[in-house]
This record gives structure tokens, sequence and C-alpha cells, in this order.
């Protein structure tokens, strides 16, 4: 499937920002409000995109070329009219379009589950609108649905009961609707889905009925968008999509203290050329030089940059998102994780097993590995089970996820242990390592009853099912 993307209008109410670049160059979070448009319509399948460009549009050529770098086709038509409504730049592309295809604004940012489910919305209108069933704002386009069809649209409509997201599954019947308006003298795009409202050949396709829920976030995410039109909307759009990027932190100092940090380094970090994985490599190597630390028993050194480990860590998956970047190898980061996790444990231990010669840091280091192994392996099944994050699945596991050992957490005794060697020696280390596999312990054991009894409910519902 191809997608037509509009971007021919000037801007003018986000004033300097596009007296010599085209809105949609525009720079949001690192990218440019086509390139976000462009890449999220990636993430949902479509790779062959035809622009219509106007204002300044050989900068919009300039900049996304063939779209070779961005992994898509990209093919432009010019509308030298573009100083009328956005009617006829949807018109421009008819002869470009001959098989069902999604329609996009170049100024519209919005969440890619929306795409992934009006790709495949069944319908056999000409025309399917995206619709929010928010209250309108001045500047929304209203939607008059009833029975799952548009009885009107207009930025004017007195009566109307959702409002339109900007994002369409268009037939090239749409194109012989705009003509019939622009025959009228009406050149907006509205005009025209006007002309096909007349022949009862429009639909809506409400965002507010897709899954909320996400897995992989630990959160429900209400599926989103916006409309860029002035300098306020980009600092909105900005905190909508950091948030919407950031998973639900599980232990409470992620939670607290690193989730804020990480935002708003996010938001900067995403204005330079970094790439996601260059932070993972810089993380890894950080990471194990506090294991190094360790190693040779520069212990407060090496507990302090752990704790800037902890927050960096969650930098270059949130970059990711937040830079539309995500790929399957990104999913093999927790696992590089935990080999740094084990390897600092393991590191600590044998440094005071050196120092000390007793043998109880490496029993500790050692059954800690065991827990936190099961205990992770147990949280992974269970999502591939149930389909949702243990964290997540009662009101007992959001309290206990906040408490249960992470990393994060596990950092804190480490430090006190190493802050009392001036009362107790080594002995403060050891103690923490000793309260570590107690953590790990208790952890291991509440995920898993909490995992039986969970699955062991979701089998009684399935088994009463099936009876029924």
């Amino acid at each position: 499937m191809k997608a037509l993307i509009v971007a021919a209008g000037i801007g003018r109410r986000l004033g300097n920002m596009t007296k010599d670049r085209p809105k949609p160059l525009t720079k949001l979070l690192g990218l440019s409000l086509i390139e976000r448009i462009i890449l999220t319509a990636k993430q949902a399948g479509i790779k062959e995109f035809i622009i219509v460009v106007g204002y300044l549009g050989n900068r919009i050529k300039s900049e996304l070329g063939d779209g070779k770098e961005l992994g898509v086709k990209i093919e432009y038509v010019e509308n030298k009219e573009y100083e009328k409504e956005n009617g006829i730049s949807v018109l421009k592309a008819k002869n470009f379009l001959n098989e069902k295809f999604i329609l996009l604004m170049s100024d519209h940012v919005f969440d890619v589950r929306i795409l992934n489910s009006l790709i495949y919305f069944n319908s056999n209108k000409s025309i399917v609108i995206a619709v929010d069933r928010r209250p309108p704002s001045a500047e929304d386009t209203r939607v008059l649905e009833k029975n799952g069809d548009v009885a009107a649209i207009g930025k004017n409509l007195k009566d109307s009961n959702c409002v339109d997201t900007g994002i369409f599954l268009c037939f090239p019947k749409i194109f012989s609707y705009i003509e019939q308006a622009v025959n009228d003298g009406n050149t907006t795009l509205s005009d025209g889905i006007s002309m096909a409202i007349k022949e009862k050949d429009v639909s809506v396709f409400d965002i507010t009925t897709i899954q909320s829920y996400e897995s992989k976030m630990r959160k429900h995410v209400k599926p989103w968008w916006i409309d860029i039109d002035t300098v306020d909307d980009l600092r909105e759009a900005r905190k909508i999509i950091i948030e919407n990027a950031s998973k639900n932190p599980s232990d409470a100092l992620a939670a607290y203290v690193h989730k804020p940090i990480e935002n708003k380094l996010v938001g900067i970090i995403s204005n330079f050329k970094i790439t996601p994985n260059q932070l993972t490599v810089l993380v890894n190597i950080l990471a194990y030089s506090v294991t190094a630390l360790y190693f040779s028993g520069h212990l407060l050194t090496g507990i302090i940059l752990a704790f800037i480990v902890g927050i960096a860590d969650g930098l270059d998956g949130k970059l990711a998102r937040v830079k539309l970047k995500t790929s399957k190898v990104g999913t093999l980061e927790h696992s590089f994780d935990m080999l740094f996790e084990f390897s600092w444990l393991i590191a600590l231990a044998w440094y005071l097993f050196r120092a000390t010669h007793s043998t109880l840091p490496l029993f500790c280091s050692l059954f800690s590995i065991v827990f936190i192994t099961f205990y992770r392996h147990v949280y992974d099944q269970f999502r591939k089970a149930a389909g949702r994050s243990l964290d997540d699945s009662g009101d007992f596991e959001r309290k206990f996820r906040r408490i249960a050992g992470r990393r994060n957490l596990y950092n804190i005794p480490i430090l006190i242990g190493i802050l009392l060697i001036p009362l107790y020696s080594l002995n403060g280390p050891i103690y923490s390592l000793v309260f570590i596999l107690f953590h790990s312990m208790v952890t291991a054991v509440v995920y898993a009853a909490r995992a039986i009894k969970h699955l062991r409910e979701g089998d009684s519902e399935k088994e009463k099912g099936n009876r029924e």
C-alpha cells in the first residue's frame, strides 16, 4: 500500500520558523515533521510514498531525496497552486494512485497503532476517516458520525460528535469527489469529502476503539495524534512523544528518580546525531568500567558510576522510540544488561573474597545470580503466556514492583555497605551481598507464586469458556 502525504502549505502560524523553511521540515525531537510521518508509516508496513510539495518544495526534495536513506521509496508531485486549499494538493496526485491508499498530512504527528488498525479496517466506502472522540478545539475539523458513517464534516460544524485526525484510508474515487467540489468553487479536502457524504460513501474509524494497553511499555497508552500548527503545538507534541516513549518503570528508583532525568536528557540528546546503538555501546563501556573498578577494589568510584549507568541505561531504548529507530536487535538489550549486572556481583564478590578470604561473598553472589535468572525467566515467560507484564497484572504486583529485586535497588545496599567500611571494614559490603541474596530470593518466590496464580486463573477462564 502507498501513502499520499500533503506537504505543500506554508504554515504561517509557525511564524519565522517557516520564513525560509517549509513547515514539513520543522524539527521535532531531532526529526523533521515529514520524516516523522514517513517513519511512522514505515513502521506500519508502508514503503512507498507520494509527496505533494509546493512552498519551498525543492528543500523537501533535497532533504528527503528518493527516500533511500529512510528505507522507503518517494515520488514527488508539485503543486504550484499551494496558496490554495489542501483539496488542490490531493487532486494533484490523481494520476499517481490507482488503488487503495493512505492519505496523511505532513503536519499531523500520530501513533503508529492508528495506521496499523486503519490499514486493515474493513469498509465498503471510498473514504474512511480516522476520528477521535475527544472534545473539539477551535482548529479541529469536526465530524458528525451516525452509525459508523459520516453525516457531515467541517471546521464550523455546530453539531458534531468526533474530530478528524487528518488520517484517511481512501480509494481513487476520492479524486472525483474533490473534482466535483473544485468545479463548484470549493477547494478544501473537507469539501471533497462532503461530496462523498452526499453519496453515503464515507465511513469512520474510531481510534478510541484501539486497545490501549501496551505490554512492552507496561502501561496503558491512549492512541494519540496532534496537529502541529503553532509553537505551543510543538511543545505539546514533544511532551506527548517523550512520555509515550517512556516505559512504566518497575522499581521506585527508576520511577521517581531516573524517569524524569531520562526524559530531560532524551529531549536534549535527540537533537544531536547520536544514535541509540551508539548510546548502547557507551553504556556498556561504562558498565564494564564498574566491573573493573569493583574487581580492583575501587568500590566507592564503582558504585557512583553504577548509579550513572542506571540512568544512562534507559536512554538508548527511549531514544530509539522517540526517533522511530526501534529494531528487533534492540530486544536483546536486556540480555546484555543482565550480563554486566552479573559481572558486577561477581567482581564485587571476588574482590571481597580476595581481601577477606571469606567464601560468603562468593556464596551470596552465586545464589543471587541463580535467583535473578529464575525470576527474570518467570517474568518473560509470563508475558509471553499472558500477553501482559507480570508487574502490571494486579494491585499487589503494581505495589510490589516498586520494591522487587532490580539492579537499581541492589545498588542502594551496596552503596550503604561501602559507606559503612570505616565502621565495619569490608563486612559492610559483605552484608550488602547478603541482603541482595535475601532480596532476590524473596522476589523469585513472589514472582513465581503470582505468575502461577494468574496463569491458573487464565486457564480456568479458558476452560469455562470452552464448556460454555
